[in-house]
């Protein structure tokens, strides 16, 4: 038994969830999101609340019951609230700027790199942090792992892009021969 899938998921005010050809999809004021669903999950959508169980003749439908269950709740929360990522860009001349949908990256490089935001994703620049925002969860942090790819923290300095929360393990430079 999932203790996560046995869990409700409540519905705020102002969502609408409706199941269509195995799909469900939320619509609320931010936006709409649709979900595939695994023949073997079962979604009940109540008055408050949505329930989701697994059909016991499908052999690995146990692994798939709070999967579903956080995918659904993911796209409750998104379309109610809304996610957010954080990244901090640390070194001497390290810069961002936000034109339109672009991203545009001063990284140490010979060029500037401009990252494309995919559709529903939005950044705000502020100082030397990034905060990228969202209502689906996955794109959010795809976006957020895309853009710090372009130029990691590296152990020595700490220079790159880095999430906010995120611990850089510093290492010790060379260490000069002192004795001679």
């Amino acid at each position: 038994m999932s203790r996560l899938g046995k869990l409700p998921i409540e519905l705020p005010s102002g969502l609408q969830v409706k199941l269509e050809s195995g799909f469900i999809i939320v619509k609320g004021a931010k936006g709409e999101l649709r979900q595939a669903i695994h023949p073997a999950v079962v979604v009940e959508i109540l008055e408050k609340e949505i329930l989701v169980t697994v059909k016991p003749e499908y052999k690995n439908a146990s692994a798939l019951w709070g999967l579903f269950r956080s995918l659904i709740n993911n796209m409750v929360l998104g379309l109610s609230v809304g996610f957010t990522r954080k990244l901090e860009i640390n070194g001497v001349g390290y810069r961002a700027a936000i034109s339109g949908n672009k991203l545009n990256l001063n990284l140490g490089f010979s060029h500037p790199v401009e990252f494309i935001l995919p559709a529903g994703i939005s950044a705000i620049v502020e100082g030397n942090t990034i905060t990228i925002s969202g209502i689906d969860k996955k794109l959010v942090g795809e976006t957020a792992a895309r853009i710090r790819k372009i130029r990691k923290p590296e152990p020595y300095k700490g220079k790159g892009v880095k999430y906010s929360d995120e611990v850089i393990r510093r290492k010790a430079g060379k260490a000069a021969a002192k004795g001679k």
